[in-house]
């Protein structure tokens, strides 16, 4: 196997990388490895560097993160058929590392930050407009239906009574004047003039 050491490839988009890899080969024929090249493992090493500097120069910046395997299948056949006449057969490639400059990184990062930033508020105006939508169906309902509002006021003062007498149930020590004095409050409800209208009428 031979270790390609990093290589500075420019891009199609002009994006400059850093890129090693790793070519697994043997001899296949020996006599051809001798009587066709002057040194078959060292011609190897120099095709294998060119190989994956002009595989890699035709792809995008995209396209090399994500089409790595597909990178390393085209340069294994391009060395496979350029050493075949040596003796020499290419049996595996791989891509090792893509390195990006540090303020294409940071650079990234920072463009990736804004996206989930942006799709946070995007669902969090999602949630305010299905919630706003909620309180003008709820409106809607109670202006068509002036009972319901009379109900949700008694459901809310029941859970306020609820609520208070929880409160007073969990108090451990005894009532004395001191407590009375201290804890003792008043609630304060209001309540629709509407739900008196039939006790009035029967007034009159």
């Amino acid at each position: 196997s031979y270790a390609v050491p990093p290589q500075e490839i420019l891009s199609k988009d002009s994006v400059t990388v850093s890129v090693d890899a790793v070519v697994y080969f043997r001899t296949s024929d020996p006599i051809a490895s001798v009587n066709n090249v002057d040194d078959a493992i060292y011609s190897t090493k120099l095709l294998a560097q060119t190989t994956l500097r002009n595989a890699l120069g035709m792809k995008t910046l995209t396209e090399m993160l994500t089409e790595r395997e597909a990178i390393a299948q085209l340069c294994e056949t391009i060395l496979d058929e350029g050493t075949e006449h040596w003796g020499v057969k290419v049996e595996r490639v791989e891509v090792k590392d893509i390195r990006l400059p540090q303020q294409l990184t940071r650079a990234m990062a920072a463009e990736a930050e804004a996206a989930r930033e942006a799709r946070a508020k995007v669902v969090a105006a999602e949630g305010e407009q299905k919630a706003s939508r909620a309180l003008k169906e709820a409106a809607d309902v109670i202006q068509a239906n002036p009972v319901a509002l009379q109900l949700r006021h008694l459901q809310a003062l029941n859970s306020i009574a609820y609520e208070y007498s929880r409160s007073l149930t969990n108090r451990t020590e005894k009532p004395s004047l001191t407590f009375r004095a201290e804890h003792n409050s008043t609630i304060v409800f209001p309540v629709p003039v509407e739900m008196f209208g039939a006790f009035m009428k029967k007034d009159v």
